[in-house]
């Protein structure tokens, strides 16, 4: 039984952490509480070497790290200076351990850092990495750069993309395609991120919960989206959650 949820903040994002604490208050039987940027609180020489082991350094290498001289001190100023980072794609199972490590916490009390860094799992079936809104688990990790960049765009984007492509000759500047394919994707520091964050939430306290994963029904907050289009119906439509996730946690 989870007793206690800690949010903790990430405060170089668009992710309005205690707005994601209320809504979950009114739908868990914990007590919530948010905290400030877990990174920040943890940041040490030695974290940022086990971030440094956590780089994902090609999407088709399972191996990871580099953990050369300069690699380490930029990961000790992206502790310490969070905007300065971007650009990396980290193991988010890595990650989660070094955490889990660190924090020492037992399974009744969830912590939940809203997370500034993109973080991915690597798929065997297909043998490449995969960018992840979240990783659950202790402590689950909800990536806020990972709502952008994880899911798929929709089909009209890469259309737009190759379109631009072919009568220019190279790829179109980021603000073109998202011009083009207005309001049908997130997109970074979109005003839509804290309400969709709040289905990864919760899906985080329900695994720790209950240990089940996310819903497979589409049309549930609880459901993990792989295109866009869906996260937006799962996170946006009507009714919130499918039959049996309503009974739960439904108002």
């Amino acid at each position: 039984m989870v007793e206690r949820v800690t949010l903790y903040r990430a405060p170089t994002t668009a992710a309005d952490t205690d707005a994601v604490a209320d809504w979950l208050r009114g739908r868990v039987d914990a007590e919530v509480a948010v905290g400030d940027r877990l990174l920040g609180t943890l940041a040490e020489e030695d974290l940022a070497a086990a971030f440094a082991e956590a780089r994902v350094l090609s999407p088709y290498d399972r191996e990871t790290g580099n953990t050369m001289t300069g690699i380490r001190r930029y990961e000790e100023r992206a502790l310490a200076h969070p905007e300065r980072a971007g650009g990396v794609i980290y193991d988010g199972l890595a990650v989660q351990d070094a955490l889990r490590r660190r924090l020492e916490t037992p399974l009744d009390h969830l912590q939940l850092p809203l997370f500034d860094r993109v973080v991915g799992t690597w798929g065997g079936h297909d043998g490449r990495w995969h960018k992840r809104v979240a990783v659950l688990g202790q402590p689950a990790l909800v990536s806020v750069p990972g709502l952008y960049e994880a899911p798929a765009k929709p089909e009209a984007y890469y259309q737009a993309k190759q379109s631009h492509a072919l009568l220019s000759g190279g790829p179109p500047p980021r603000e073109v395609l998202e011009e083009k394919v207005e309001g049908e994707f997130l997109v970074a520091d979109d005003p839509r991120t804290t309400d969709a964050l709040k289905g990864y939430a919760l899906a985080a306290y329900h695994y720790l919960a209950t240990g089940e994963a996310f819903c497979e029904d589409p049309d549930c907050r609880l459901y993990d989206a792989h295109r866009q289009p869906a996260l937006l119906d799962a996170q946006f439509g009507e009714p919130e959650f499918c039959p049996t996730h309503a009974e739960r946690y439904g108002e």
